[in-house]
């Protein structure tokens, strides 16, 4: 029975010639303690498979993964391209959600109703709401509320929440930030330890300067504020609801709601620079051209 079973699993030893536990080895065991032993057919080898290297451990792992497909594919979720999709049996799928060709799902991950997930998209330990869609992009740890929208090519790191139809767009990164609901980080930016507030916009090329060199700070945008493009935030700072800024600004001082901040410098044209510091370059004949 079961309490023999244990005892005898507690017995085995790697005193053999190849330094191995055997589970063999609890048949004479058991016999030795007087108990009795009898075989039981497996139809399917690969529940008794041997592991004795790391090509036979990628063996098994794939045909792990491979019942583990079938078994989401036949509860309702769709994968286009089951050789190419990996999921951990740790995971959880709602039905009709849908994954592409080259996802990965790790850990605790959990996938909501009518979500897509890919193409060449890795969640690890993160609950994705119903209806979001996350394209060639990399998720940690992270909550992507309902009908948010992820990538392509952004990287999601630990302590990130989006709020429902929120959006974090191409090549940007965030982390230990909150993104309100409907709020909206499109391109090109860097989202470090904040704070945005609902329907925010937040401009093309946006850093959010979070390290002083020795300690992080968090910066605040409050709701429906529109930031410009090339724009830093210099944490700590605070941007109140329905506030402005202007491109290219650089945001050291809190900003009032409603208010518009920019950093008015006056552009400076150096007429004749290029003749002059740039003689016979494609430029400088370029300007010949045009003035003849």
């Amino acid at each position: 029975d079961r309490e023999h079973l244990d005892h005898a699993l507690l017995k085995v030893t790697t005193k053999n010639s190849q330094g191995e536990k055997y589970l063999t080895d609890v048949v004479s065991i058991m016999l030795e303690q007087g108990q009795s032993a009898s075989a039981h057919p497996i139809n399917d080898h690969w529940l008794v498979a041997g592991i004795n290297d790391r090509q036979q451990l990628s063996q098994v792992a794939a045909e792990l993964n491979s019942r583990i497909v079938k078994a989401w594919q036949l509860a309702g979720v769709t994968i286009t391209e089951p050789a190419t999709t990996w999921i951990d049996v740790t995971c959880q799928l709602g039905k009709d959600s849908t994954l592409l060709p080259s996802t990965r799902l790790h850990g605790l991950t959990q996938v909501g109703t009518s979500a897509t997930i890919g193409p060449d998209t890795t969640i690890t330990d993160s609950v994705i709401g119903h209806g979001v869609i996350i394209s060639r992009s990399q998720v940690s740890s992270a909550e992507i509320l309902d009908n948010a929208s992820v990538g392509p090519f952004a990287f999601i790191r630990p302590g990130t929440v989006l709020g429902a139809d929120g959006k974090i767009g191409a090549f940007v990164e965030v982390k230990n930030s909150v993104i309100g609901p409907g709020a909206k980080v499109p391109h090109l930016s860097y989202v470090g330890d904040a704070s945005i507030g609902e329907g925010t916009n937040i401009g093309a090329g946006t850093i959010f300067a979070n390290y002083d060199g020795v300690s992080k700070h968090r910066t605040t945008i409050g709701a429906f504020a529109k930031t410009g493009s090339s724009n830093t935030f210099v944490a700590p700072v605070a941007i109140g609801d329905g506030a402005y800024t202007a491109a290219g600004s650089t945001i050291r001082r809190n900003v009032e709601s409603g208010a518009l901040a920019l950093n008015p410098v006056a552009q400076k044209n150096l007429s004749g620079w290029v003749l002059a510091n740039r003689p016979g370059s494609k430029s400088a004949e370029a300007i010949n051209l045009d003035t003849e």
